[in-house]
């Protein structure tokens, strides 16, 4: 999973927090983005074609669903936002996944980006989406094969670590 070469932000690791001796010496990094991991009881991914020839953030990818947080407005308030204006949708049991730090491929940080990680059974065609090209669930073999944006691959990988790590923890107490 990867992306073309390019000026678009990147991420690749999960945003370390300090540790702080005092409540006053704690930083959150800014959120500057947010997104929404989407599985359906199938284990596949809902990831959305962004737009090729504009000029947003990982043009071409294939990413997921999200955008920025306007003023005075919450993560989880501006991804439930994003997926309204996008597609339609509502997901109510959205909750927070991974913190992904988004640089430029010079490694340049430009912010954080909040994933929240839900679950959607619905037709991904039949979603009236207001931006991007195309909505399509995937299986996890078949993303291997797609240009993703970094940080939405370092997510559902993240994802597919956690899913490895409860089954194996469930065989181990057998």
């Amino acid at each position: 999973m990867h992306r073309p070469e390019g000026d678009g932000p990147v991420a690749t690791e999960v945003v370390p927090l300090a540790p702080a001796k005092t409540v006053d010496e704690v930083r959150r990094p800014e959120v500057t983005g947010t997104a929404a991991l989407l599985v359906n009881d199938r284990g596949q991914y809902l990831l959305h074609l962004r737009d090729a020839h504009k000029e947003i953030c990982d043009p071409g990818t294939w990413s997921l669903l999200g955008g920025a947080p306007e003023p005075g407005e919450t993560a989880y308030q501006a991804v439930t936002r994003e997926l309204r204006e996008e597609v339609e949708l509502t997901v109510p049991d959205l909750v927070p996944f991974a913190l992904l730090r988004c640089s430029t491929p010079d490694g340049t940080v430009q912010g954080c980006i909040q994933v929240f990680l839900g679950h959607w059974n619905g037709d991904a065609a039949a979603l009236p989406l207001t931006e991007g090209v195309l909505l399509h669930w995937f299986d996890v073999g078949t993303l291997p094969r797609l240009t993703m944006c970094d940080w939405a691959a370092e997510a559902v990988r993240r994802h597919q670590d956690e899913l490895c790590g409860a089954t194996e923890g469930s065989r181990g107490r057998s």
